[in-house]
């Protein structure tokens, strides 16, 4: 099977190639959404891997990818693999045609068994994810736009839901490979814009919001 894998963090496409090509012939990667489109066209892979927040293009990320990416290859299938396991990321690439959606903390076994069932045409979600997705397919999911959560970066949002989520700083360091430092300059970054004053208070903003 030949696999395509997006994904702008450099160690972190390397370690999931690593995974990868024992089991699959990996055909091609690229860091943002115009070398992810040319690399898809020009390749052809029966599966890619497609983070949900890339740089480039106009700013969609992997849905924008996947709007661009599927008239040229219409035999291939997208399974979504991100940090991120908010409503509004997962809605937007199931609605933009992804077969798939697994966060980054899936074993590696576990990763190779969802792109082969993609592959075959099933439909793959991480466990705690099935909610969202009836509620995208229901149309009662959360509401697109958020005029204080649009005051965040992508970076930003996916520090904020980790950290909302219960995460350490080097938990958070972990995952989005970035220095502890980092983190903390994000989440401090993210209180000042959010007006709020600690953790706690972050923690209840997102859960109103159900985007934890």
């Amino acid at each position: 099977m030949r696999v395509g894998v997006v994904d702008d963090h450099e160690m972190f496409r390397a370690g999931v190639i690593a995974t990868l090509s024992p089991h699959f012939t990996i055909v091609g990667q690229a860091p943002d959404v115009e070398g992810s489109v040319a690399m898809i066209a020009d390749t052809q892979p029966d599966v890619v891997l497609l983070d949900v927040h890339v740089p480039g293009g106009e700013g969609g990320g992997g849905a924008e990818i996947l709007t661009k990416a599927q008239p040229l290859c219409p035999n291939t299938a997208f399974l979504a693999l991100s940090v991120s396991d908010s409503p509004k990321d997962v809605g937007a690439v199931i609605r933009a045609g992804a077969r798939g959606y697994v966060t980054k903390t899936i074993s590696g076994e576990d990763l190779i068994s969802s792109i082969i069932q993609v592959s075959e045409g099933y439909a793959v979600f991480s466990p705690k994810l099935a909610g969202f997705v009836l509620s995208t397919f229901q149309g009662t999911g959360p509401a697109e736009h958020d005029d204080e959560l649009d005051k965040l970066s992508t970076r930003e949002q996916e520090v904020m839901r980790l950290i909302a989520r219960g995460y350490t700083y080097r938990e958070v360091a972990g995952e989005l490979f970035i220095s502890v430092k980092t983190v903390e300059t994000h989440v401090s970054a993210v209180l000042r814009k959010l007006q709020l004053s600690n953790r706690g208070e972050l923690t209840r903003w997102a859960a109103d919001r159900r985007i934890v």
